[in-house]
């Protein structure tokens, strides 16, 4: 199997797509300020699941996903439809790998629908390869049949699926699944791993006719170069102290700041652009965490601090009465705004800098990132959703071109 390849693509694919941009592009990403929209209508809500071959030696993939995951997420700060900024909801599942069920497939699902990113962040650097059978037709029925999908013809649903062999193998018809898919709404991209007719003729561009989507394949050693900025260190460090600012409360309190400061230490292990791109997530309104942290709760109006139990509360809060812990919060609540406020001016100054030096670096053409955010653009636009304009440079890449 092409499994090297195809981890490269899948990974590109996936946390790209879902995500959605690879590259300088994301990383000259515009943070919109943290600002409440008044309600205009329902609340846009975007699904996107991502299906990712951890077939054979396919590490390279995977570690793009990991990398790539903040950056997608970011690309939807532009968006907004009526107003107001959807909800960003992502699924994980994993097919391909011989370590799990021959019964089910070869496949599992990690993360049902969610806006926990950490908890995605999570499984992501989690993950193992291993070799085994890509059955593309029966995880996109998986995918399709056992995820909870919004039932609102206006919402946004999109499926990625990435891999590198043929999109026939398995018992389950990619026709039927594909098919589908698409009668309840949601869209299947498809990720081949490999060359533009390698893919055509392993049919992954029909399973994205079939479905309404977009079929792309990208050149696995393509490298995207990060061009550091004067400001990223401190952007990075600004998205660390930003955790002195959560409370945690009730029985996943604790466990889930853990995990917080996991995923910072793993975006910063494994690159400057990941570990940027999470700062920036971070300072932004599609990083919420209202199951555990009292400020965003209070905000979202879950959790009335006169009623909570003291044992839900944080050590430090557990004597405080009423009036004390809306103080507590609401004090924690100003030093988020202006922590996050402080990201998104640098970052202001971050952009201006990058849009200077690219003017003087070669540019080479899309990754999988530029291409697949291309599609996302595209596909949001059908649901009337606009981006916000901001300038932005094209990817730099290095690597062979495809087919050398």
């Amino acid at each position: 199997m092409k499994t090297k390849d195809t981890l490269r693509c899948l990974s590109v694919a996936v946390m790209i797509s879902l995500c959605a941009t690879i590259g300088l592009a994301a990383e000259s990403a515009v943070v919109a300020p943290v600002v409440e929209v008044p309600p205009v209508g329902p609340k846009p809500l975007v699904q996107m699941a991502i299906l990712l071959d951890t077939s054979g030696s396919m590490s390279g993939l995977i570690d793009q996903a990991r990398t790539e995951l903040w950056s997608i997420v970011n690309e939807f700060i532009l968006a907004e439809r009526n107003g107001r900024r959807p909800e960003i909801q992502v699924a994980l599942y994993v097919y391909g790998n011989s370590g799990l069920s021959s019964e089910a497939g070869w496949i599992r699902q990690i993360v049902p629908f969610t806006t926990d990113l950490d908890k995605v962040s999570e499984e992501l650097f989690a993950l193992k390869t291993n070799g085994g059978q890509e059955y593309c037709g029966w995880v996109i029925r998986e995918a399709t049949e056992k995820l909870v999908w919004s039932g609102s013809p206006d919402d946004l649903k999109v499926i990625f699926i990435a891999g590198n062999e043929p999109f026939t193998q398995g018992p389950i018809g990619y026709q039927q699944v594909c098919k589908a898919a698409i009668s309840k709404g949601i869209l299947v991209n498809t990720i081949h791993c490999g060359g533009e007719q390698e893919g055509i003729d392993g049919k992954w561009k029909d399973g994205a006719v079939l479905a309404d989507g977009r079929y792309l394949n990208i050149n696995h050693n393509q490298q995207i170069v990060h061009v550091p900025a004067p400001q990223d260190q401190e952007i990075a460090k600004l998205g660390v102290v930003l955790n002195e600012t959560y409370v945690p409360f009730g029985a996943e309190g604790l466990v889930a700041q853990e995990r917080q400061a996991a995923q910072d230490n793993n975006a910063a292990t494994a690159s400057p652009q990941a570990n940027l791109q999470r700062a920036l997530t971070k300072s932004s309104m599609y990083y919420t965490n209202s199951r555990w942290d009292l400020v965003d709760a209070v905000k979202a109006k879950q959790v009335d601090l006169s009623r909570i139990k003291k044992e839900q509360l944080p050590e430090n809060m557990q004597e405080m009465n009423a009036e004390q812990r809306t103080a507590y919060v609401a004090t924690k609540a100003g030093e988020r705004a202006e922590i996050q406020a402080k990201i998104q001016k640098l970052n202001e100054q971050r952009n201006q800098f990058i849009a200077e030096e690219l003017k003087n670096r070669q540019q080479q053409g899309e990754t999988l990132g530029s291409a697949v955010k291309q599609a996302v653009r595209e596909q949001a636009a059908r649901k009337n959703y606009t981006f916000k304009s901001a300038e932005q440079p094209k990817d730099i890449v290095e690597g062979t071109p495809q087919g050398q």
